[in-house]
């Protein structure tokens, strides 16, 4: 072993950035870490348990509503109203993350406290999911579980802008391809545990513990809230603090101005980072939408048992972090630009597919499913890549808010391609085309984009160090 294998080369190599020799091997694993401690956020909370089997049953309803029964105009009534109250949070928690997400990017930049950001933000989430506990099947609690999740996800948005931005500090030019795939990978990796951890207790019976009144599914987000403490510490004790940027400290109002001035900026002098600010925001709305009716489709029109979805869902994380991780090495290689060309070509074919051939029956979902599921991470740590090498020097936290208020900007084009399909064509399979139709569009804008970055660390990528 040589006396480098344990570190990487330092972002100082990169012009602009603070001198530096080397970057630990455990900063590289303390950064990724973060993705895994947050992810059962997503995966547990918001997509597969508490709000879609929790937060959304009739629990929640006027109890002399859920006696009646589905089927009752009056009980459909009512859980539509559920589903549509829980949009309006999730629409005012995203319109929050547009506001603030790239103020606060700058203010953190100026200050040189990205960590310390992020750690008021992750203790913040970590707050909000364990506040869930307390949400019990009634009626008037509704809203405060809906409250907590809609703030959780404003405070997530928020510490991603921060923790996105410390990408540089344990990467080079040569490694962010691996290091933002490895981030991602964990994530994945993450969310699996977690939802089999999810399984194996409810297969037991809690063991014959007492799970009435809600108490498995508060019990479980207590366990999130438990699961993001433990793993995202080792983040704040190995990797260190940003250095201050030479940027005015401005006011939160001022702020405005300033991003105003900031995008501008990029118009004239960066115009390839502000089209791929726009491109990306597009094609990611897409492959949200992708996890985020998969199984709907899976179940409505390929006939999936709620068993078999949930072995699909942890099936498609599985593929989709191992396929992160090793795409990281190809963004290396290739260049980011390639990579997310390349995945969000797979995704259209595999979704064209899934829709010209869904008569066939299950395994034509099971195959392209899994195709276009291990293409999403991918694409989306690329995407990440991408902008990290785009990012001028001491601005990273500030061009990744923007990075999420782009996303955000564009968050209804997914939901409302899916709804405008099926009620064109009637059927829930053609949501499948309206979703991939917002990737092509993405995939079309993208290939207009032309960026410094596009070879990556195509100039002798085998000097760079393992991660």
């Amino acid at each position: 072993m040589s006396p480098h294998d344990d570190v990487l080369p330092s972002v100082a190599d990169a012009p602009g950035y603070p001198d530096a020799d080397r970057v630990p091997r455990k900063q590289v694993w303390a950064w990724a870490l973060w993705d895994w401690a947050t992810q059962p956020f997503n995966s547990v909370i918001i997509t597969f348990v508490f709000t879609a089997l929790y937060l959304t049953e009739d629990g929640f309803i006027d109890p002399d509503i859920a006696a009646l029964g589905a089927g009752d105009p009056a009980y459909d009534s009512a859980m539509a109203a559920l589903d549509a109250n829980l949009g309006w949070g999730m629409t005012a928690a995203g319109l929050l993350v547009a506001l603030l997400a790239p103020v606060l990017g700058q203010r953190a930049d100026a200050s040189g406290r990205r960590k310390s950001w992020l750690g008021v933000t992750t203790l913040m989430l970590v707050a909000c999911v364990a506040g869930l506990y307390f949400v019990e099947p009634t009626p008037d609690a509704f809203w405060l579980g809906a409250g907590l999740i809609a703030l959780g996800s404003v405070i997530a948005e928020i510490a991603n802008v921060n923790y996105y931005a410390m990408m540089v500090q344990v990467s080079t030019p040569r490694t962010m391809g691996r290091v933002s795939g490895l981030g991602w990978g964990l994530g994945y990796m993450g969310g699996i545990l977690a939802l089999v951890i999810v399984v194996v207790l409810d297969t037991f019976d809690w063991f014959g513990m007492d799970t009435s009144n809600g108490m498995a599914y508060r019990l479980i987000a207590l366990g999130c809230a438990v699961w993001t403490l433990a793993f995202a510490w080792p983040l704040f004790v190995a990797v260190p603090e940003a250095p201050r940027a030479e940027r005015p400290r401005v006011g939160l109002l001022r702020g405005y101005a300033v991003l105003w001035s900031d995008l501008r900026s990029l118009w004239a002098d960066a115009r390839p980072t502000l089209w791929f600010l726009l491109a990306s925001a597009v094609y990611r709305d897409g492959l949200g939408g992708v996890f985020t009716f998969g199984a709907i489709i899976a179940a409505k029109a390929f006939g999936f048992s709620d068993q078999q979805v949930i072995i699909f869902g942890i099936a498609a994380n599985l593929v989709a972090g191992v396929s992160t991780m090793i795409a990281g090495r190809f963004d290396d290689v290739w260049g980011p630009r390639r990579v997310i060309l390349l995945a969000l070509g797979v995704i259209v074919g595999a979704g064209v597919v899934i829709v010209a051939l869904h008569e066939v029956g299950a395994i034509v979902f099971w195959v392209c499913g899994l195709l276009l599921s291990g293409m999403v991470g991918p694409a989306q740590a690329a995407s990440r890549s991408l902008l990290a090498r785009l990012t001028p020097p001491g601005r990273g936290a500030e061009m990744f808010g923007l990075y999420a208020t782009t996303g955000r900007a564009a968050s209804f084009m997914s939901s409302a391609m899916w709804a405008l399909a099926i009620t064109v064509f009637g059927a829930t399979i053609w949501g499948t085309l309206g979703v991939i139709s917002v990737v092509a569009l993405g995939l079309v804008l993208m290939l207009f984009v032309h960026t410094p970055a596009d070879r990556g660390a195509m100039a002798a990528p085998a000097e760079a160090a393992r991660t």
